[in-house]
């Protein structure tokens, strides 16, 4: 008889759902690529009980399965552990919310029903609450090539905590130290985000603007409520305000006022987002440095949102102690689905049953059909042909200019897009950013793209000093080799680097292929590789890809061995402005 466990992540954002039949992972899915909301729904105190139904029943429907047929439920938050801490905040807070004894209250409430909605949908197995940082922790060891490694994850906050320092050996998970809120690496980044004209989920773009500031400009500001150590930090709640819009502490500390969004980014700005990613560094290659210290392993797992910061991984990882680094592709909240999951199975079926667990890619989500696709291609009435070779004509259409779509095989688990659901261009093309910023993806010039390279290639073209498992999933910052720059402008960032996907032939053959392809015609094994959307999630479905395809302008789109070109599929109203557009 099979042993299955539905994991679960929905406290706050990045509601996703993961299965685990006999502890092989099934599927794991965010729900924003199919409710076509992004995050899947705000972090607010009265939705904790909102479930990510639509990535539940994908899970469940690629295995075969009723919520009957589940044994564990296992949830990645424990509100317990939560109403116990909470009582004695002091920090800023808003009337009813986050912090107070009635938003608290209100929160831990809707949490406890979840249980019993799982039970009117039809489960009728055991469902367990996961800490949520733990759930982190073995999101990030379980999957890795490692039978013992240091854990450190990294987020906003959990139900207590913003770090948890661990140790795993086999299917053991053993916390060592634990920082809590509001010493919080993760809300101090969205907190700056907002201050500086973004949203609370722009953490990358300040990442990219950091590039063009000095961090000297603002080192004593940050220095001067942040304190630093080598096993922890501590942020003053007064002054950052983090449960409160309230900006004036840091306005009157910086003397720079709040960015509205409207308004053009200054030095200032990129000064600060400058000094802002100085002191993560800081604070994480300091918590690396100690828990190698502490555990004595050579090697290290990463999980938690702050763990999606590839300049500060490439510098904790070759500067910092650690021979061998792992870092969760799903490192935000949607990862603790995979890793409710699997903490659930070691600690409750593991021991006599142990056997290891190694996470090569993250082709987790659905996939479709060659039928299935044109079962969509005619149903949206658009024209396409059938390509034998889709792979070389595709790099034959990138490598004379074109914008490409590309839907291949299962969608990916994580923020990153890794060449199932891609936008693919030339990156020797130096207004190539501008065209896919501005025509394509709609967002700022200061942003970069990521270049795929084929593995086989990736220290000639990258100055990369210790290899890391976490390149192949766009976790790590690389310096370009400066013979190869002016080669592929596309994709160099300001500071030289590029954040990288190393492409392999044995996790994704037919991608590795394209590139190879394009590099036979060129001469680069590179592609410029951004996520297919236009300011929604990740396009999932054949149908998301096509829409998305019409409304933007996309040259051309790669689903399944199908090809559809622009130009065929204009519509009478627009087709002389459109195809003027792509004249």
């Amino acid at each position: 008889m099979s042993f299955k466990i539905l994991g679960i992540n929905a406290a706050y954002h990045e509601s996703a759902a993961s299965l685990l039949v006999d502890g092989q992972l099934i599927a794991s899915i965010e729900e924003e690529r199919l409710n076509r909301v992004k995050h899947a729904k705000p972090a607010r105190i009265d939705n904790p009980d909102e479930l990510p139904l639509g990535a539940i029943m994908e899970c469940l429907r690629m295995a075969d399965l009723s919520l009957a047929d589940i044994d564990i439920v296992a949830y990645s938050f424990d509100p317990k552990r939560r109403t116990a801490h909470h009582a004695n905040m002091e920090d800023p807070t808003t009337p009813g919310d986050w912090g107070t004894p009635a938003g608290e209250y209100l929160f831990c409430s809707q949490l406890l029903s979840v249980p019993e909605k799982f039970r009117r949908l039809g489960f009728r197995g055991q469902f367990h609450w996961v800490e949520h940082a733990r759930a982190h922790a073995a999101s990030a060891f379980y999957p890795a090539p490692f039978e013992e490694a240091a854990i450190l994850s990294v987020d906003g906050i959990g139900e207590i905590e913003s770090v948890l320092m661990a140790y795993g050996k086999k299917d053991m998970i053993t916390p060592v130290k634990q920082i809590v809120y509001p010493n919080s690496l993760g809300f101090l980044w969205e907190k700056f985000a907002k201050y500086l004209g973004h949203s609370e989920y722009d953490a990358c773009k300040i990442m990219s603007l950091a590039s063009f500031g000095n961090p000297a400009t603002y080192e004593k500001q940050f220095q001067s409520f942040i304190q630093t150590g080598k096993d922890g930090f501590e942020i003053d709640p007064l002054l950052i305000c983090f449960r409160v819009e309230d900006y004036a502490p840091l306005e009157n500390l910086f003397g720079v006022p709040r960015r509205k969004a409207t308004e053009a980014l200054r030095q200032e700005h990129m000064d600060i987002a400058a000094g802002l990613q100085q002191i993560t560094t800081t604070i994480l290659l300091a918590l690396t440095r100690h828990i190698h210290e502490v555990t004595g392993s050579s090697n290290l797992c990463l999980a938690g949102g702050v763990a999606l910061n590839c300049v500060a991984n490439k510098i904790l990882f070759e500067e910092g102690p650690f021979e061998h680094i792992y870092i969760q592709p799903a490192a935000n909240d949607a990862g603790t689905s995979l890793g409710a999951a699997l903490y659930t199975y070691y600690n409750i079926y593991g021991g006599e049953h142990y056997r290891p667990f190694e996470l090569k890619h993250t082709y987790l989500g659905p996939g479709y059909t060659d039928e299935e696709i044109i079962y969509t291609l005619k149903g949206l009435d658009v024209n396409y042909e059938q390509v034998n070779d889709i792979e070389k004509t595709v790099a034959a259409l990138i490598s004379e200019g074109n914008v490409v779509g590309w839907f291949q095989g299962r969608m990916e688990f994580g923020p990153r897009a890794l060449g199932n659901r891609s936008l693919l261009a030339d990156p020797r093309n130096p207004e190539m950013i501008k065209r896919m910023n501005r025509l394509v993806k709609h967002r700022e010039d200061h942003r970069p793209f990521c270049p795929s390279v084929l593995e086989e290639d990736a220290t000639s073209w990258f100055e990369i000093r210790k290899d890391a498992i976490a390149s192949r999933f766009m976790l790590m910052a690389y310096p370009v080799n400066p013979s190869r720059q002016d080669q592929i402008p596309a994709v160099v960032h300001v500071d030289g680097t590029c954040r990288i996907q190393q492409v392999q032939s044995a996790t994704n053959p037919k991608y590795h292929r394209l590139i190879s392809e394009f590099k036979a015609i060129t001469g680069v094994p590179v592609l410029l590789n951004t996520s297919f959307n236009d300011r929604e999630p990740i396009v999932c479905t054949p149908e998301d890809a096509i829409r998305t395809f019409l409304k933007t302008k996309i040259d051309y789109l790669a689903i399944g061995n199908f090809l559809l070109r622009k130009t065929d599929n204009l519509t009478a109203g627009n087709k002389k402005e459109a195809v003027a557009a792509y004249a």
